[in-house]
C-alpha cells in the first residue's frame, strides 16, 4: 500500500507554463463540445460520472503550492471533493439552436477554473431543439479541463470516463470507495521539493548538452541536405489575431466529411494533417482578405506534437511543437497545400534533429519564481504589442476513435474542442476526429475575432474549394499506406502467450463461439515482430491459429505493446477501442460480439 507522501505528485515544468501563464482574460483549460442524440437523465448522468472517478485519479487532485514558490505546485488529494461542484446542469433559452449552444460553450469557456479545487467540470446541456440533423430533445455536454492536468493525445481518453462503445444500456456500478489523503503541510512539500533537487541536480547541464548536440546535428542536416532552415519565432507578420486579448470567448465549430478529407490527401500524396492545415489556411486567408488585412508574408501556425512514447504513462504534459508557414500569400489552394506539405516535412526534419522531448523540456530549466514572475509581467505590461508575434494561430489536431460511442445508449453525434489564449494569441483552431467526422473548431477573443460565425463557413468553403481543385487537377500519386510493409521477423510478439491462452479459452468454454455468433476473425498485431491471428467460430469449440484470413468477417488492428498492456491488466479492451488503439473494419455487430467474449476472456484469465 502506497504511503501517504507517495500522493503528492510533481507538476512538470511544461505543466507549470500553463499554470504560470493563466491570468484573468488567459484561462488555461481545453475543453470540449459534445452533442448526444436523444434525451437522457441528468441523474443517470452525473451516476455514470461517479461510477468512474477512479479510473482517473487526477479528477479528485488539487494543486498545493510550495512556500515561497522554491518549487512547482504540486498534485495533492483534495480531501473536500464534492461531484455536485464539478457536474452543472443548464437548459438552451428557445429555439435551442446552434447559435444558443454556441453562445452558452463561449460563455463557459469564458469562466476560468477555481484553483482550490480539482480543474475540471462537465455541463449537462439540455433543450437541443432545433440543430441540423439532431433529433429534438437531444442533449449536450460542455466540457473543461486545465492544461494543467492533460494534454490533447491523454484527453482522447478522457472519452472513455463517460462513453461506451456498446449501444446496449449497461447497469450504473455503485462508485469505488474513496478514502483521500489529508492535505500535507508546508514542510512536507519543502521536503519533497528537496528530495528533487537532491536526485537530479544535474538536470540543467545535463539539458544545455543535449541541446548543444542537437544543434551540431541540426547544422549538419542543413548543410548536407542543402535544406532551408525551418520557421523561425518571431518571424510572424501581425495580424488581427495577434494583439491584447479579452476575457470573453467566442467559440464555433465546422463539421466536414473525413472520408472527403482523407480523399483529398491520397490524390496529394499528402497526409492528413497537411490538408487540415491547408483547410485552415483557406479559411484564414479569405477572413482576412474580405478585411482587408491580408500580410503579403504568411502567416504561421504553431501545430503541437505529441511527444510521448511506449513507455510513457498518464500524468503531466508531452507536448512539443513546430511551427509551419501556411502560404496564406498564395491564392490557388492546390498549390498552397503543396507549399504546405513542404513547410511541415522541413519542420518535421528539425524537429527529430533537435528533439521534441529536448524542446519539452527546456522548461524544467527554468526558475520557477522566475517562470512566475514573467508570466504575469508579460501580460501586466502588455510586451505582445512591442514585438512580432511568435506565430500567428494554433492549431492542434487530435485523431479519435473512428467507431461510434454510445452513453446510456445514447449516441455521440459529434464532438468538438478548444484550447487557451493568451496575449499575442487570440485564436486557435482545434481538429478532432470521431466516427468519420472532421470537426474544425475556431476559439476566439471578442477582439480578435468577434465574428468566428463568418470564419466558421470560410473554413467550410475553403474545404470545399480546396476539394473541387483536387478533383479537377486528377493528380494521383500512391499514398503513404499503400508502400510496401516490411517482412515479419520470425520472432514471436510479447502478446503471443495471450492468444495461446485464448486457444485454451475457446477449449474450455465452447459456448463461447455460439453466443460470439459464427464468423471469421483476424488480428493484425503490429510492431517490431508483427504477426497475424484467426478465430474461427464457424465450427464449436473455435479454432485459432497464428495465420492470415483470406477473407475474414471482421479485422481487428493493435499494436504489440497496447496488446501486451491489455493482456497485463494496465489498459482493457473498452479503453482500447475509444482510445483508437484497436482499430476496427468489418462487420461491426460481429465486432462488438467479439469484444464481448474477450471481455468474458479477460475475466476467467484473472481467477
Amino acid at each position: 500500500m502506497s504511503s501517504k507522501n507517495d500522493r503528492i505528485e510533481p507538476i512538470s515544468g511544461l505543466d507549470a507554463t500553463f499554470l504560470y501563464g493563466e491570468t484573468p482574460s488567459s484561462p488555461m483549460h481545453v475543453g470540449a463540445v459534445a452533442i448526444i442524440e436523444g434525451s437522457i437523465a441528468f441523474d443517470t448522468f452525473k451516476a455514470i460520472i461517479a461510477s468512474r472517478l477512479h479510473q482517473i485519479p487526477k479528477l479528485r487532485k488539487r494543486l498545493l503550492y510550495v512556500p515561497m514558490s522554491i518549487d512547482y505546485p504540486y498534485w495533492v488529494d483534495d480531501p473536500y471533493f464534492d461531484l455536485d461542484l464539478h457536474v452543472h446542469h443548464i437548459a438552451l433559452p428557445k429555439p435551442g439552436g446552434w447559435q444558443e449552444l454556441r453562445n452558452a460553450a463561449s460563455r463557459i469557456f469564458s469562466e476560468s477554473m477555481d484553483q482550490t479545487r480539482p480543474l475540471w467540470s462537465f455541463t449537462f446541456v439540455e433543450g437541443i431543439d432545433e440543430v441540423a440533423q439532431v433529433p429534438k430533445g437531444s442533449v449536450a455536454i460542455i466540457s473543461k479541463i486545465h492544461h494543467v492536468a492533460i494534454d490533447g493525445m491523454e484527453g482522447a481518453g478522457l472519452l472513455s470516463l463517460i462513453f461506451d462503445f456498446s449501444p446496449e444500456v449497461q447497469p450504473i456500478p455503485a462508485p469505488r470507495p474513496w478514502k483521500p489523503a489529508p492535505l500535507p503541510n508546508e514542510l512536507t512539500l519543502m521536503w519533497k521539493s528537496s528530495l528533487s533537487f537532491a536526485k537530479n541536480p544535474l538536470k540543467v547541464p545535463k539539458l544545455l548538452g543535449e541541446t548543444l548536440t542537437a544543434t551540431l546535428k541540426s547544422g549538419f542536416l542543413s548543410r548536407a541536405q542543402k535544406t532551408a532552415p525551418p520557421t523561425s519565432p518571431f518571424s510572424a507578420p501581425p495580424t488581427p489575431f495577434n494583439g491584447i486579448i479579452a476575457a470573453r470567448r467566442k467559440w464555433s465549430s465546422v463539421i466536414l466529411s473525413l472520408d472527403r478529407v482523407k480523399a483529398i490527401k491520397t490524390i496529394m500524396g499528402t497526409t492528413l494533417n497537411d490538408v487540415v492545415l491547408a483547410i485552415c489556411a483557406g479559411g484564414i486567408r479569405r477572413y482576412l482578405d474580405e478585411k482587408g488585412k491580408l500580410p503579403i508574408k504568411p502567416l504561421v501556425a504553431m501545430v503541437p506534437i505529441s511527444t510521448r512514447g511506449q513507455g510513457d504513462g498518464h500524468g503531466s504534459n508531452q507536448i512539443s511543437s513546430m511551427l509551419v508557414q501556411l502560404a496564406t500569400h498564395i491564392s490557388d489552394p492546390v498549390q498552397r497545400l503543396e507549399v504546405i506539405q513542404e513547410n511541415t516535412i522541413r519542420g518535421k526534419t528539425y524537429n527529430g534533429a533537435i528533439g521534441a522531448k529536448t524542446l519539452s523540456a527546456m522548461a524544467e530549466a527554468v526558475p520557477f519564481g522566475v517562470a512566475n514572475q514573467a508570466a504575469r509581467l508579460y501580460s501586466r505590461f502588455h510586451l505582445a504589442e512591442f514585438h512580432n508575434p511568435v506565430f500567428n494561430v494554433t492549431i492542434s489536431n487530435v485523431p479519435g476513435p473512428q467507431f461510434p460511442l454510445y452513453i446510456n445508449g445514447h449516441k455521440l453525434i459529434s464532438i468538438s474542442g478548444t484550447a487557451p489564449l493568451f496575449d499575442g494569441l487570440g485564436l486557435i483552431i482545434s481538429v478532432f476526429s470521431y466516427n468519420g467526422l472532421l470537426t474544425i473548431s475556431p476559439t476566439a477573443d471578442v477582439n480578435s475575432m468577434p465574428d468566428v460565425g463568418t470564419f466558421s463557413r470560410f473554413l467550410r468553403e475553403a474545404a470545399n474549394e480546396l476539394e473541387a481543385a483536387v478533383l479537377e487537377r486528377g493528380k494521383r500519386q500512391p499514398a503513404a499506406e499503400d508502400t510496401p510493409k516490411p517482412k515479419a521477423t520470425k520472432q514471436q510478439p510479447e502478446s503471443a502467450p495471450f492468444f495461446a491462452e485464448l486457444k485454451q479459452f475457446l477449449k474450455d468454454y465452447p459456448e463461447s463461439a455460439e453466443k460470439t455468433g459464427r464468423g471469421v476473425f483476424q488480428f493484425d498485431v503490429t510492431g517490431d515482430t508483427p504477426a497475424y491471428w484467426k478465430i474461427d467460430l464457424n465450427s464449436t469449440p473455435g479454432k485459432l491459429s497464428k495465420t492470415k484470413a483470406t477473407q475474414p468477417d471482421v479485422t481487428f488492428s493493435i499494436a504489440d505493446k497496447h496488446l501486451v498492456r491489455i493482456a497485463t491488466g494496465k489498459s482493457d479492451v473498452q479503453t482500447a477501442f475509444i482510445q483508437g488503439r484497436l482499430k476496427v473494419n468489418g462487420d461491426y455487430d460481429r465486432a462488438m460480439k467479439m469484444a464481448g467474449m474477450l471481455g468474458k476472456f479477460m475475466k476467467v484469465r484473472k481467477k
